[in-house]
Formats: structure tokens, sequence, C-alpha cells
């Protein structure tokens, strides 16, 4: 993998050295996208360097979203994830589109009343159930986004019976959405973002916010998410 040997005669620290040498490497396409890195051992051993060296050299490379840790699997290369900014799909869909297999971590399961401002967007009484779906949203185990749903609650199914996939349960329920509308801002995650998503606190994340309706123009969601920034691109088509 390391083409050339690292100079430990350099007065740059030897764990900068070698996330360099990597870094380069990956750029220049002779450690391909999705390869899992040797174990710490095999570096090591290429390196001459010691575990805790070799430690923070990946980490460094996690830091910048070039690598990212597999839990049991090991340290892979990561690629950037395009998102079509003008196409209404769902993560569970984006992930099994690109091969992967998606998956989420509950954060929140339950019933309640909409705030003021909800149930504005929904287009409901203050009064009305509202199911409140908070995630962490999973592609090959990696922690990608963290999505917090409010969806009337006449619109969906049980929500035991609601699976990694939102729109695969409103589609049960003759509900799955048509057209939506979404905002993108830049912000840095919070510790607890940072702690759910595995990244470093003040990292950039993307913040969104969407608002999708049925087929009969009727509000089915409210959805606000924060995906990370060092993994996702939205891409907009211009004419």
């Amino acid at each position: 993998m390391f083409d050339a040997l690292v100079g430990k005669k350099s007065n740059t620290p030897l764990y900068i050295q070698i996330a360099n040498t990597l870094r380069q490497q990956i750029k220049d396409g002779k450690v391909a996208t999705g390869d899992a890195l040797p174990s710490e051992r095999d570096l090591c051993s290429l390196t001459g360097a010691s575990r805790v060296t070799i430690r923070k050299a990946v980490d460094q490379l996690i830091a910048e979203g070039i690598l990212f840790r597999r839990q049991g699997s090991g340290t892979f290369v990561a690629d950037r994830i395009e998102v079509p900014g003008a196409f209404l799909s769902g993560f569970s869909d984006d992930a099994r589109a690109r091969g992967q297999a998606p998956g989420c971590i509950w954060l929140m399961r339950s019933y309640a009343n909409p705030t003021e401002e909800e149930a504005a967007i929904l287009g409901v009484k203050p009064v009305a159930k509202v199911a409140r779906l908070g995630r962490v949203r999973l592609s090959e185990g990696e922690p990608l986004a963290i999505e917090h749903a409010i969806v009337p609650a006449d619109l969906l199914p049980p929500l035991e019976e609601i699976g990694d996939s939102l729109y695969a349960a409103l589609e049960r329920t003759g509900n799955r959405p048509v057209e939506g509308q979404q905002k993108v801002r830049a912000s840095l995650a919070t510790p607890t973002e940072a702690g759910l998503l595995s990244i470093r606190e003040n990292s950039e994340v993307l913040r969104i916010e969407r608002t999708t309706r049925n087929a009969q123009s009727r509000v089915i969601e409210l959805t606000r998410s924060a995906y990370r920034g060092d993994r996702y691109d939205f891409v907009s088509e211009l004419r």
C-alpha cells in the first residue's frame, strides 16, 4: 500500500507522514474507495511505526472523512455520497441504490401532540396526534445521519410496524410522498450529534428540513436531519 517508506529523519511527526502518504495514495487511486486498510499490525510492519503512531495517523484521516471504521469489520476508504437535489427519495432507498444495506438506531418512536409550528406546517390541529420518529441512519453499519420526523398518526401503520424506511411505511397506507421541498444549510455538529455520528464535535454537518406531500397534496411529513458533511454532497442540475 505504501510505495515509499516514510522519512523518519524528517522533522514532521511520523504519524503525520504516514497520514500524508496514505492520503496521497488514496488521491492517486492506488487505494480504492471501499477498500479495507491492512490491520494495525500489518501497517506497523509496512512502516516500522508503533501501533500508537499508526492509530493516530488513521484517526487523523477518519477525522478528515477520508477513512471510516465499521464496527467489527475494520477501517475502510470512504467515498463521498452524491444525492440528486431534485429527486425525492428516502435514506433507505438511496442506500440500496448504492448497493449498501440500510439500517437505523431508534432514538424515539412515540405519539405526541404537535407544537404550534409543527401543526401549522402539517396542516393539523394542535390537539391532533402525531408520531415522533427519531433515528440514527446507518449504511453498512456506518452512522451517516440523524433524522427527526413528525408525521400525522393517521397516515402511518402502528409504530411497532415501522422498519428502517419511513417511506415504505407510508406507502403501505397509500401515502407515499410524491412531491416535497427541502432546505439545506451548513452547520456544526453538537456534542450529542458528534457522539451519535461517531465524528468530532464541531465537525461539519448539513442540516436538512424536508416537507413532503402525498398524491392528494396533503402534507405528510416534516423531517429535520443532520447529515455528515464529510460524506455527503447534495447535487442539483441546472438548466
